[in-house]
């Protein structure tokens, strides 16, 4: 049973976390997100936590800022594009078991720095990684964004990702190691 609740887009992602995890739910309804819905977020949040699990497409990621500038400090799961790709599109309903299990164990927890407080990644460590600025920016983010487990952003949220998410240099240096034996 996972502690926390699970806020995710609709009916047919609560029946894919149901059938992968032991968990409760909440249905945010789209990407029109209401009022309402929010409230519900932030009283699981203060009373057991929440995972942001919402689709790795546009209307989920706006889904995702939105609960992120009212919850700051809540949880994030992301899942790839690939494992999220079905025969009717992208979404948390077309991901494997094995894959959400994954997602959920990696959450991360974000939260904006103190004041004062100096993030490890700066956007020079982005540009020097050619994860901006680069021929194969966009392809290389994507799976330092797997590596990770912070999902794919352009450059300016993948920068926000890193200090949101306070990837350390160490965490940073291990998936670049690794991007660069695969040869991206």
């Amino acid at each position: 049973m996972i502690r926390e609740v699970i806020v995710v887009e609709g009916k047919d992602d609560t029946a894919a976390i149901r059938r992968a995890v032991s968990a409760e739910t909440i249905e945010t309804g789209g990407s029109a997100i209401g009022e309402d819905v929010l409230r519900r977020i932030e009283l699981a949040h203060k009373r057991r936590g929440v995972i942001v699990f919402t689709d790795p497409d546009v209307p989920g990621e706006r889904i995702r800022k939105i609960i992120a500038e009212r919850i700051p400090d809540c949880k994030h799961a992301f899942l790839t594009r690939a494992e999220a790709r079905g025969k009717d599109g992208i979404g948390v309903e077309h991901a494997t078991d094995e894959a959400i299990r994954r997602a959920l164990a990696k959450a991360r927890s974000g939260e904006a720095p103190e004041k004062g407080d100096e993030p490890e990644i700066a956007w020079t460590d982005l540009l020097e990684a050619g994860l901006i600025v680069h021929g194969s920016a966009a392809q290389r983010r994507r799976r330092m964004g797997e590596l990770l487990g912070i999902g794919y952003a352009n450059g300016k949220q993948f920068y926000k990702r890193c200090v949101m998410f306070r990837i350390t240099r160490e965490e940073f240096a291990s998936a670049l190691a690794q991007l660069e034996r695969e040869g991206l």
